[in-house]
């Protein structure tokens, strides 16, 4: 079943590495701890349809910061609770990839600083880069706003994070992300500041969330690193460590060549 793996993600890495966004040979990324899978639906608990949808999304700073000391910005001041309500991104894309068609929507808590909008054109290049899962040949992506949707990517705080996970038995502890049911849930704390490895290259660290927590989605389960000085799978739980590999934030290479390691437990 497309929603049936639920997944615990944790996100971090010893070392830096900068993993630059435009560049197809860009790489670098962490990932999470698996549950049992959980059968989930769009009305189950932590799924819910959005409070409502995002009619206006004006641009403007993902996350609020002030200028420190020295003048430069400092670290953006996150809450770590929020209503629980959310704010789906209007519009939509057109569909990318071949095979199944995904419908999926952006959630962002009500209250943050971070445009629903933004997020969501975040979110789609993600998904349609050609290093992504659409190269697998056989998963397609749409963004919608509105209908039936198969999963959803919710970036949200960390007691809300925390919240959801654990209805379905995951202990998220105010600092990781999850894939439960049909809910994508991302912690807020891990899409503005990344990790220490990726503490300069924020941006490519989100790639990692999103392709690891769709990647669960998808049915994939957690690999190991495949040797010394090889790219880190994107389903590789890096937080616990490189073992030898390098950072890397996607599911296949440049050449459209699958990123994998020895299976895991």
């Amino acid at each position: 079943m497309w929603g049936g793996l639920a997944a615990l993600t944790v996100l971090g890495a010893a070392g830096f590495a900068a993993v630059g966004w435009a560049s197809p040979s860009a790489g670098g990324t962490d990932t999470d701890a698996r549950s049992v899978p959980t059968k989930g639906a769009e009305s189950s608990p932590g799924s819910a349809r959005p409070s409502h949808t995002a009619t206006t999304t004006p641009p403007r700073p993902s996350a609020s910061s002030s200028a420190g000391p020295s003048g430069r910005p400092s670290q953006p001041d996150i809450p770590t609770s929020g209503p629980g309500t959310f704010t789906t991104a209007s519009g939509g894309s057109g569909t990318v990839g071949k095979g199944k068609t995904l419908r999926y929507r952006v959630d962002v808590e009500d209250g943050l600083d971070l445009s629903s909008g933004e997020v969501a054109a975040e979110v789609e290049r993600i998904l349609a880069d050609r290093r992504g899962w659409t190269t697998d040949g056989r998963s397609a992506f749409q963004r919608v706003s509105s209908g039936a949707t198969d999963f959803a990517v919710r970036v949200a705080t960390a007691g809300t994070v925390d919240k959801i996970c654990g209805q379905y038995g995951l202990d998220t502890g105010g600092e990781v992300n999850c894939s439960v049911g049909q809910n994508v849930m991302v912690n807020l704390k891990r899409w503005e500041l990344a990790t220490p490895v990726y503490a300069k290259d924020v941006t490519a660290y989100r790639a990692l969330i999103i392709n690891h927590e769709v990647g669960h989605f998808l049915g994939q389960g957690h690999v190991g690193c495949p040797g010394k000085g090889q790219p880190a799978p994107a389903m590789m739980q890096q937080i616990k460590g490189m073992n030898g590999c390098v950072p890397n934030v996607w599911p296949y290479d440049e050449k459209g060549r699958y990123v994998t390691g020895p299976a895991l437990s």
